[in-house]
């Protein structure tokens, strides 16, 4: 199939998580996040090798769809069971969870390359990493905390969010929305308009992504110590100053420093959001989440294209 054609197919994925959200909000405050946390990791692993078999682009774009709708649904169902294990803490923890999924990626990404590695083929390796997930999701299933009342009251239908949800939601489309553009744009900026080689050009994105996982790291003592608004503020100023300076300091050293920076800065923006919007007044946390990370989502999507490129996929996984 063509490239075209192949990018309109991917976009399948991320569409099939953003229609996901709003559902998955009502699902979880009906039944609770343990109950969906489990049944949606489930899901995403039985349908992780569907992509590979699927034998046309009909089905290859269904395929990606479901897979999309599994990954929305978790991303709610865990935030919302991640923020009633924050309640028990009694402190923040949800940057170090966060943190948990970058290494995570990492990690997938590494022991993907040494399955390739091995000549492992392509059925036999997401088949393989289904079971694998699918094993953990069971495993873990029963130390999963039960709903609390407080947190996880089933909305009342269909609604416009509060306006504290959607100014939250504003800001994760403006952080997801530079971690989209930084997927997609980072090397080539690089090796396009600073004559970087190919492999200095890898290390903006490396840069960025690794600052952000030790952001996520420290995240929580940070939110701990300056509160959640205030380390909002802190982190934007961090990002902004990071872009500025990737920018508008030539040179491919100062833009690599420039985009750790930004990572470091946007690191805890959707772990504060998340925290944040399960936890307002008046607002189960389950489709409060939703409503803030659907406009994040969106964000994510809308980056690439706006600054020049084709939208990425790869990052669409549970946040």
């Amino acid at each position: 199939m063509s490239d075209s054609t192949l990018g309109v197919i991917l976009l399948a994925m991320a569409e099939g998580s953003v229609l996901s959200l709003p559902v998955a909000g009502g699902l979880v405050g009906r039944f609770g996040s343990r109950p969906m946390t489990a049944l949606a990791g489930l899901a995403l692993c039985l349908a992780l090798p569907l992509p590979v078999v699927s034998g046309s682009g009909l089905t290859l774009a269904l395929s990606l769809a479901l897979l999309g709708a599994a990954n929305g649904t978790l991303d709610v169902s865990m935030n919302a069971q991640a923020l009633s294990l924050e309640r028990r803490y009694q402190r923040p923890i949800m940057s170090s969870l966060h943190a948990c999924f970058s290494l995570g990626g990492a990690a997938g990404a590494a022991l993907a390359g040494i399955l390739m590695w091995l000549g492992v083929g392509d059925t036999a390796h997401v088949s393989f990493a289904a079971a694998v997930g699918a094993g953990a999701v069971i495993t873990v299933w029963g130390f999963l905390l039960p709903a609390e009342p407080r947190g996880e009251r089933p909305a009342g239908g269909f609604g416009w969010p509060a306006p504290a949800l959607l100014f939250m939601g504003a800001l994760a489309f403006v952080g997801l929305l530079a971690e989209g553009a930084m997927a997609d744009w980072s090397a080539v900026y690089l090796h396009d308009s600073l004559k970087a080689s190919p492999a200095l050009a890898a290390a903006g994105f490396a840069a960025f992504s690794l600052a952000m996982t030790a952001g996520r790291l420290a995240g929580d003592r940070v939110v701990g110590r300056l509160g959640a608004v205030q380390a909002l503020r802190a982190s934007g100023g961090l990002a902004a100053a990071g872009l500025a300076a990737g920018l508008l300091v030539s040179g491919p050293t100062a833009a690599i420093a420039g985009f750790g920076l930004l990572g470091a800065g946007i690191a805890n923006v959707i772990p504060v959001l998340f925290s944040s919007a399960g936890n307002a007044a008046g607002s189960g946390a389950a489709s409060a989440l939703a409503a803030v990370a659907t406009p994040g989502y969106l964000g994510f999507l809308a980056g690439p294209p706006l600054t020049g490129s084709p939208p990425s996929t790869s990052a669409f996984a549970p946040r």
